[in-house]
Order: C-alpha cells, then sequence, then structure tokens
C-alpha cells in the first residue's frame, strides 16, 4: 500500500509590515502590534514629530491664554522657599529677577524638543541596560529607544486636551504648567498644600501609568526573550525611582 508523502512544515508568514499611521494608530488599539514591528524597523520620527507638533500646540496655548508671567507667578506660589527668596529681594529688582524667570520659562518651554529627547535617551538607556545585562536578552539601543518613543504617544491626550481647555476658556487662576490636566490626584489638591506630597500624589498619573503599561508590554515584544513578569518587574522598578525623585527634588522646595 502506497504511503502519502508527507510534507514539510511550512513556516508560518511573517507580520504584514506596518506603514507609519498604522504603528502610531496601534500603540492605542492594539500596541503589540506595533512594538512587534519595531524589530523591522526602528524608525521612531513619526511619532516623535507628532509629539513636537501636538506639544508646541500646547506651549502655543499657554502662551497666549495663559502667558508665562501667569505660569511663573503660580510656580512660586507653589514653591514655599522660591516664594521666601522672591520676597527677600529689593522691591526695585523684584521686577526685573520676575522677568528673567518668566524669560527662562518661556525659553525652557520652547525647548521641548530637544529636552523631550534627553529624557527619552535617558529612559530608553535604563531600559536597554536592564534588557541586555539585566535580563541577557539580545536587543539594539535603536529598538528600545523607538519603544520609547511610541510609548510616550498617550501624552498626546494631556497635551491636546489641555490645550482645548485653555483655548475654550478654563479658568489659570492656579494653572500648573506640569500638571495642567485632571489625570492625577495632585490637580485637585490645595496649591499651597506640600509640595512633597503633591508630587507623590502627582506621580501616579493615569496617562503616565497607561505609557510605563505600554513600555512594560513592549519589552517582550522587541526582547522575545524576556518574560512579561521580568517586563514589569523593570518597569515598576524605574517608577519607583522616578517617584523618589520628584519627591526628593519637591523637598528642595518645600
Amino acid at each position: 500500500m502506497a504511503t502519502a508523502a508527507v510534507l514539510p512544515p511550512t513556516d508560518p508568514q511573517p507580520p504584514a509590515a506596518l506603514s507609519e499611521p498604522q504603528r502610531i494608530l496601534d500603540t492605542f488599539i492594539a500596541p503589540t502590534k506595533t512594538f512587534t514591528d519595531l524589530r523591522r524597523s526602528a524608525a521612531w520620527w513619526g511619532p516623535f514629530i507628532l509629539i513636537v507638533v501636538v506639544s508646541y500646540l500646547f506651549i502655543y496655548a499657554v502662551d497666549q491664554k495663559v502667558t508665562f508671567q501667569t505660569v511663573v507667578d503660580n510656580a512660586i506660589k507653589m514653591q514655599p522657599k522660591a516664594q521666601a527668596r522672591m520676597e527677600s529681594v529689593p522691591p526695585e529688582k523684584r521686577q526685573q529677577v520676575m522677568q528673567q524667570q518668566v524669560t527662562i520659562t518661556k525659553y525652557i518651554s520652547y525647548s521641548v524638543p530637544v529636552i523631550a529627547l534627553l529624557i527619552y535617551l535617558v529612559f530608553a538607556a535604563v531600559i536597554f541596560a536592564a534588557i541586555k545585562f539585566g535580563a541577557n536578552a539580545d536587543v539594539g539601543f535603536g529598538v528600545v529607544f523607538a519603544l520609547i518613543v511610541y510609548t510616550r504617544l498617550p501624552e498626546l491626550l494631556r497635551a491636546l486636551l489641555s490645550s482645548l481647555s485653555l483655548f475654550a476658556g478654563a479658568s489659570t487662576d492656579s494653572f500648573d504648567i506640569n500638571n495642567p490636566l485632571a489625570a492625577n490626584g495632585a490637580y485637585f489638591m490645595d496649591p499651597s498644600s506640600s509640595p512633597i506630597l503633591r508630587a507623590f500624589v502627582g506621580s501616579f498619573d493615569v496617562i503616565t501609568l497607561w505609557t510605563l503599561v505600554l513600555v512594560a508590554i513592549g519589552i517582550p515584544c522587541i526582547a522575545p526573550k524576556v518574560k512579561r513578569g521580568t517586563a514589569f518587574a523593570i518597569v515598576i522598578g524605574w517608577f519607583i525611582f522616578t517617584i523618589l525623585i520628584k519627591v526628593g527634588l519637591a523637598s528642595l522646595s518645600a
């Protein structure tokens, strides 16, 4: 009796390459598709340009509807030591010192692309080291950096909603440029409350937590050897570290 020929197993078809718009959209609705596609192409300019454009929209809204003078005034009110230093300045020089702070704040705000890149590089370096040396997984720094940039996309919602709120006429009496959206408990706290407590409570921000979860989801996608539990442990460690940094900096102004 003739036996049927045994066909060799066929390799599964690799997933279709995603376009840049698809990768950006899938970061919100199907993140594993985007993050897996980063192994094919670690290009990150698409989401970064989008982040820059929306960030400048927010800065423009602040400049037009809040003014950087108000931004600085509110920031001083929320920092007891800064307020004490300003009160110690002779009245005839106070306006000059205040104007210098306004100018510096404005320049820093419009330098957001450079500052963002530096922050992304630091975060990517930490995650890369944890994956490469901590988890002993083979991954390139460029892929990790692309992952970090893509996982920042939810921050667009903060900038967009804050901008819309300002253009719609929201009150700017207690506007905090570092916490402009009601996405964490610190937003609802009295501005005169403890800066340390505000820094701690503000760390548990819905959008920030969303981006961190995306990083944890993305790590096994770009480094399949890393287990999901290990990825979350890496991200939680980074989260705790950032809380300590924020609280430490806040203690300097308390």
